[in-house]
C-alpha cells in the first residue's frame, strides 16, 4: 500500500489542528496502531506551528498577498502560507513540512585553538565527555524556556528527522518519518 497528500495551508493558529486532524484521519482509515499516529500527530502540530510562527520572515512586501495557482507546482513560496506533505509507503511514513521563512541558520562548531591541534580522542577522557555533554547541552533551550523545544520533541518522536533549507529559493524544511506498526483489523495494512 502507498499513499500521500499534500496540504497547502494559511499561516494562521488554525491551520495547525486542521493538519493534524487530516493526519490522524488519515491512519485511522488505513488501520495504523493508535501510538504512532499520537506520536506522528505531536510531532507534526509541533513543525507546522513553527512554520506558522517562523515560516513567513523571508518573503517581501510582494508576497503578502500572492495566492498559489491551482495548477502551479506547489513552491511555499507565498509569505502567508506554508506546505505539508505526507506519504505512507510500503511501513513507513514520511512527513515534510516546508515553509518560506527565512530557514535554518548555518551551524557552525566552535573550537578553541587546543582542540584544533589535538585529536580529541586522546584527551583525558572526563574532560572529552564533558565537552560532549556540553555541546550537546548548548542544542537544547534552557528548562525555564518558554517556547524553543519542539524541534527536539519531533527528534524524540519520529525515527528520523531531517532539518534543512530549500536550495534556491529559501524556507525551511522539516522532515521525519516513522516505522509504521498496523492494528490488526487495518484494512489497508502492508503485506
Amino acid at each position: 500500500m502507498s499513499m500521500w497528500w499534500s496540504l497547502h495551508l494559511r499561516r494562521e493558529a488554525a491551520s495547525v489542528p486542521l493538519a493534524r486532524r487530516f493526519l490522524l484521519g488519515t491512519m485511522e482509515s488505513a488501520g495504523v496502531d493508535p501510538d504512532i499516529s499520537f506520536d506522528l500527530s505531536v510531532a507534526l502540530s509541533e513543525a507546522c506551528a513553527n512554520a506558522v510562527e517562523h515560516g513567513g520572515a523571508h518573503g517581501g512586501p510582494d508576497d503578502a498577498g500572492k495566492i498559489w495557482d491551482a495548477w502551479e507546482e506547489p513552491s511555499s513560496t507565498a509569505c502567508g502560507q506554508y506546505r505539508v506533505t505526507a506519504y505512507l509507503d510500503g511501513e513507513k511514513c514520511r512527513i515534510e513540512v516546508s515553509d518560506s521563512g527565512p530557514g535554518f541558520p548555518a551551524r557552525r562548531t566552535h573550537r578553541d585553538a587546543a582542540q584544533q591541534q589535538h585529536d580529541p580522542y586522546r584527551q583525558e577522557p572526563q574532560q572529552y565527555e564533558l565537552r560532549q555533554f556540553q555541546s550537546q547541552q548548548a542544542a537544547h533551550p534552557p528548562l525555564a524556556a518558554e517556547s524553543g523545544r519542539g524541534l527536539c520533541l519531533i527528534e524524540q518522536l519520529a525515527d528520523h528527522v531531517h532539518f534543512g533549507n530549500r536550495p534556491g529559493r529559501g524556507g525551511a524544511v522539516v522532515s521525519f518519518d516513522k516505522i509504521l506498526k498496523w492494528r490488526e483489523d487495518a484494512l489497508l495494512m502492508v503485506s
